[in-house]
């Protein structure tokens, strides 16, 4: 840690100062929730935010992104901050007085106080641009929830957007429940799993159900696949590097007493190291082909790779905790015991450059982290007080990361 004790206490109290404005922000992105990777209305409060803040600002061409450069007083290297900016299809049931205008579409997920929060990191680093030796690349970023927005980011250039690329990445999310408001949480390495989705085609011949000796029936071998595939990770699998594999739908027949020429299975394929990533469509595809030759079957896999494993620098991990533990006082970082089986497209940021992904627990006063909704359900409420934790700790981060390249 580089940052002087007076400078993280600085930072601290003026994200406590500006924390008003801050959450009617969020509020405002939480009212017009979007979907994917078009969010006109979103970026349009995102740039408004921005425009006060004499900041170098582009947006994107595949995809409504906003990517704003701060310059610093003096030459250096450049860091980034990323907040994503898209929603989810589900119908809010918060009872929020701020709760979606949007029907069937809500920012479940918090990515409203990721954009607000950025925001806020953006407004604590224009106040100390004198203090800054280099730049920092703040990444609106639609398409996080399966539009791979931030690949698509990286290749329209954001890592570059400073004119150099980027030495450091920093992002975080915000927790529903599991730990209370305000607490902040990583680990090294691993940190999120990968995420695959599988579409199985099991191709049979339909028949008269009294008469499957003279039929080729689907259903069987499908659910054979099913608990084969269960056996194929804990046996194929070290149980210290797991792969979980989830079969969500099976899809088969029309009635009871006619063997369709066909059954479906779709699943999710979770893995949380790029090795078991890399070998595990080939060992699913085998399973598949496998049970249905038994059979005298045929099967189609189409396997969809998702996000990779989201994987922190230690060195980034060890410099968000000290900041952390330094500006809002011990208790306030908790190290993650293990990984979180969800997947993120940060992910592909860290794959490009050294960084560190953060959990922030945003669970609200009046509800226990230990049964409040989590994230992506209709009931889903979040805390504006995370909002004056979450821009002091992204500034810090990225203030530390400058002034120790300026030596």
């Amino acid at each position: 840690m580089t940052l002087d004790p007076a400078v993280l206490a600085g930072l601290r109290e003026d994200a406590r100062a500006q924390l008003p404005e801050v959450a009617a922000l969020r509020h405002a992105l939480h009212r017009v929730p979007e979907i994917g990777l078009d969010l006109p209305r979103t970026q349009a409060l995102v740039l408004e935010a921005l425009a006060p803040l004499d900041l170098e600002v582009s947006t994107g061409t595949g995809l409504s992104s906003v990517v704003a450069v701060l310059r610093g007083a003096r030459p250096g290297p450049a860091v980034l901050l990323r907040g994503d900016m898209d929603a989810l299809p589900v119908t809010e049931d918060t009872g929020e007085a701020f709760s979606s205008e949007h029907a069937g579409t809500m920012h479940a997920c918090g990515h409203d106080l990721h954009v607000a929060g950025l925001v806020g990191a953006a407004r604590l680093l224009a106040a100390r641009r004198d203090q800054i030796a280099g730049s920092v690349v703040l990444m609106f970023q639609p398409g996080e929830e399966g539009d791979h927005g931030a690949r698509i980011m990286i290749e329209e250039g954001v890592l570059d957007a400073a004119g150099e690329r980027v030495v450091a990445a920093y992002g975080l999310h915000v927790v529903s429940s599991m730990i209370p408001s305000g607490l902040v949480t990583t680990r090294p390495g691993t940190m999120l799993a990968a995420a695959d989705t599988v579409h199985v085609t099991v191709h049979g011949r339909g028949g008269h159900g009294s008469m499957p000796h003279l039929a080729l029936d689907p259903v069987p071998v499908a659910a054979e696949i099913v608990l084969a595939l269960q056996a194929m990770v804990t046996r194929q699998f070290d149980v210290f590097d797991p792969v979980v594999v989830t079969v969500g739908r099976i899809d088969a027949g029309t009635t009871d007493n006619v063997i369709p020429g066909s059954a479906r299975i779709e699943a999710t394929v979770r893995s949380f190291s790029e090795v078991a990533h890399g070998v595990v469509p080939e060992r699913f595809t085998r399973v598949c082909e496998g049970v249905a030759a038994a059979h005298g079957l045929t099967v189609t896999v189409d396997y969809q790779r998702g996000y990779p494993v989201t994987v922190n620098t230690p060195a980034e991990v060890d410099r968000a905790a000290a900041l952390t533990t330094a500006m809002l006082g011990e208790g306030a970082y908790l190290p993650a015991p293990q990984p979180l089986s969800g997947a993120e497209d940060f992910s592909y940021v860290l794959q490009e450059v050294p960084g560190t992904y953060l959990g922030l627990g945003a669970t609200p006063a009046d509800l226990d982290p230990r049964t409040a909704p989590y994230n992506h359900s209709a009931q889903a409420r979040y805390d504006d007080g995370a909002l004056a934790v979450g821009p002091a700790v992204l500034a810090a981060l990225a203030l530390d990361r400058l002034a120790e390249a300026a030596g």
